[in-house]
């Protein structure tokens, strides 16, 4: 039987499905359609406003995240009196709902659930809202809404109303004073531009709150401590506001906290101390404020935390050696801090941390042995004072290990076998170090790789060839491993919405992100970090500053998706590879200070990306490359001191003619010589200046040695006295001369 058939139907669900298409049009005929649930499909298209006005007895209506599209006006369920539930929200950005026209229009309608996320809504509230009194949740999150918070929202619906969903807002102004609502659970006004400071009664006011998001906001002065009236708050995220003073130690011995995220404000003072007794916690960010203080004990009263974050503060001491006590963490941050001592070996009882990042700190001491972190993906050790050799038995080769970050320490030694065996690592970054040796090939089982950095080190010897079979950047462009992932907290609350034959609960889903990577990489002359989805596309080698010797790898020209390459200040010789114009995606290749020699290949003007280029400071010859595409942004100083370089660019002429047939052989030999003009102030100062150094390095020697210095003035004495007698004896025999 065809579905339009069912003209008595009431309920009508077809949820979570793959159906896809326009609306039909005969969904106007249900006239005796209750309940109307098509959500999590793939409809498309328009929905008209002529479709669903004869859905008198419609009560409960979600359209909601289909590929809908065009506008739809809500002014079509004026007279549908009996509704209770529109959900028309989506996450494409392409579906427009219209609240306001007709402008002034008043429903007959009472909601208790309304969900326009994401619809394009601008400007103040919607108008109709002001007649709605039994909503018990709301979601206009993601719009562009002005104006000021609605306090009015909660003071109309003060009965019922227990969740309000306004991230993403422009709301601006500051929270005006709430009055009591013993009703509210959950409040998520986050990312808007909301100002000024929380009332001091602000957990009286609303005591019952379990969720209150208010971060990205711009709120400011010192945290009421009556917040820690909230007695069934589980989830806080102040973040990235402005917040000064001490977090209220009443707050920080509530036992209900499941998620307390505090960070990029100003708070200050110890966090750790006696008083703090949040023994339920599970998601712990501190990051990027100025507490102060150690890793005390008390943070073993929280047994089942999974990710503490105390990063860019201002904590020091050691590490403490019952962190290995903590066992169900999985992202531990302490970087930039001030910690000091050894990094305890006990850590590596942690065998489920999946992130560590102690970078930046004052730690010391060989590195301990991580082979048991299997589930281990982010290791940040960079930028502390870690001496030894790197351990063979440093990591489980078994890991999935993505990001490997040992920059600026004080290793030496060759990089161990087991590295080469992390199969799945994309960034490797070891420079800063005291390295040494060949650059071993097994680095080229890694054959993931995007970004890697040895710059800095003691390597020699020449470059493998082999770094040409590794596709850097290739492999991956399709696969988000940097991206932003997102953990499902494990409470939400759930609202019974519509109560028929088909029961529909309502919830709201506390989403935890998980820490981003964050790296330091050379490119384009920048030192700039780089963090979260960007890592998906950066792409780079960097092998300078180290001893390394021989020609450049044609091998190398086989990197097609490398957008950074810098081979500077080594003693590598011979011409740089034709090859290297099959470098496509190249955005900075910098060949500076080395003994390159040759012609610089003119089919590098094919490199369009090309941003940064440098050979300055080689043996290069020949003319320079065409001025045209990215190599008309280049100047002189991407080609200084390379004598033997000739073209408009550097004011240097190059000779091209040919001298004719009949001309004799020895002008030809000679024109073949000299195939370019000399720059005759070039010479001069050049030789001046090479007079001069003569001359203090003989002037240096005499100063020196004291013996020579007597034999020199013993010679000059001598000579001056030949020559006084010699001018003398020449005079008197001239005058004799004169008058015979």
């Amino acid at each position: 039987m065809c579905l339009c058939q069912l003209n008595k139907l009431q309920e009508l669900d077809l949820s979570f499905n793959f159906f896809q298409g326009i609306l039909p049009s005969c969904l106007n005929n249900f006239t005796s359609l209750r309940f109307l649930d098509l959500s999590d499909n793939l409809f498309s298209g328009n929905v008209s406003s002529p479709l669903l006005p004869n859905l008198k007895s419609l009560e409960y209506i979600d359209l909601g995240y289909n590929n809908l599209e065009g506008s739809f006006s809500l002014s079509s369920f004026a007279n549908h009196s009996k509704l209770q539930a529109v959900i028309l929200g989506s996450e494409t950005n392409n579906f427009e709902v219209e609240t306001e026209y007709p402008v002034g229009w008043v429903p007959l309608f009472q909601l208790n659930a309304l969900d326009l996320s994401n619809c394009k809504l601008t400007g103040d509230l919607p108008g109709f809202l002001r007649y709605q009194f039994k909503l018990r949740r709301v979601d206009l999150s993601h719009n562009n809404l002005t104006g000021s918070f609605p306090n009015w929202l909660l003071e109309n619906n003060t009965i019922l109303l227990e969740s309000l969903l306004l991230t993403n807002n422009s709301l601006k102004g500051q929270l005006l004073p709430l009055k009591p609502n013993i009703r509210i659970r959950t409040l998520d006004a986050s990312h808007n531009q909301l100002d000024g400071e929380l009332q001091e009664s602000v957990g009286h006011m609303i005591p019952n709150i379990m969720i209150l998001n208010l971060s990205k906001n711009s709120f400011q002065g010192i945290l009421p401590s009556s917040i820690a009236e909230m007695s069934f708050l589980w989830l806080l995220d102040l973040s990235n506001n402005n917040f000064s003073g001490e977090v209220p130690k009443q707050l920080l011995a509530r036992t209900y906290l499941f998620i307390l995220r505090v960070s990029n404000n100003k708070f200050h003072g110890e966090v750790f101390s006696s008083d703090f007794n949040l023994t339920n916690l599970e998601y712990l960010y501190l990051d990027n404020n100025q507490f102060t203080g150690t890793l005390s004990n008390v943070i073993l009263r929280i047994p089942e935390l999974q990710v503490l974050d105390v990063s860019n503060n201002y904590m020091s001491g050691e590490i403490p050696s019952f962190i290995g006590n903590m066992t169900n963490l999985s992202e531990l941050m302490l970087g930039s801090n001030s910690f000091n001592g050894k990094l305890p070996p006990e850590i590596s009882q942690l065998q489920k941390l999946e992130f560590l990042d102690v970078s930046q700190n004052a730690l010391s001491g060989p590195l301990p042995s991580l082979e048991n972190f299997r589930a281990l993906r982010h290791l940040h050790l960079g930028r502390n004072i870690f001496t030894g050799l790197i351990p063979r038995d440093f990591l489980n080769s078994s890991s999935a290990l993505l990001a490997l970050d040992m920059r600026d320490n004080r290793l030496f030694g060759n990089v161990p076998n087991p590295i080469s065996r992390l199969s799945e690592l994309r960034i490797l970054l070891l420079r800063g170090n005291f390295l040494s040796g060949f650059i071993p090939n097994h680095l080229c089982h890694l054959t993931q790789i995007s970004l890697m950095d040895l710059s800095n080190n003691s390597f020699s010897g020449p470059i493998p060839k082999c770094f040409g079979f590794i596709q850097f950047g290739e492999i991956k462009k399709d696969q988000n491993v940097f991206g932003p992932s997102l953990y499902l907290g494990y409470r939400r609350d759930f609202y019974d919405i519509y109560a028929g034959h088909m029961v529909k609960f309502w919830g709201y889903w506390t989403m935890v992100q998980e820490e981003k990577d964050e790296v330091e990489f050379v490119t384009k002359n920048r030192r700039d970090s780089y963090g979260g989805e960007i890592l998906n596309f950066m792409s780079g080698l960097d092998l300078s500053c180290n001893h390394l010797t021989g020609e450049v790898p044609n091998e190398l020209g086989m990197l097609s998706s490398i957008h950074a390459l810098n081979l500077s200040h080594n003693q590598l010789k011979g011409p740089i590879p034709k090859s290297f114009s099959n470098l496509s995606q190249i955005e900075s290749l910098d060949l500076s200070y080395n003994k390159l020699s040759g012609e610089i290949p003119p089919e590098l003007v094919e490199l369009n990306f090309l941003a940064v280029f440098s050979v300055a400071h080689n043996n290069l010859s020949g003319r320079v490359p065409d001025m045209k595409a990215q190599f008309g942004t280049f100047d002189e100083i991407n080609y200084e001191d390379n004598p033997f370089l000739c073209g408009p660019l550097l004011k240097r002429k190059c000779n091209t003619s040919i001298e004719p047939s009949y001309s004799p052989p020895e002008s030809s030999r000679e024109s073949e010589a000299k195939w370019y003009d000399i720059d005759h102030v070039v010479f001069f100062a050049s030789f001046i200046t090479s007079y001069i150094m003569i001359l203090l390095g003989f002037a240096t020697i005499l100063y020196i040695n004291p013996c020579w210095r007597q034999r020199w003035l013993y010679f000059i004495e001598e000579c001056i006295y030949s020559c006084y007698y010699f001018v003398l004896d020449t005079r008197s025999k001239l005058l004799a001369y004169l008058y015979n």
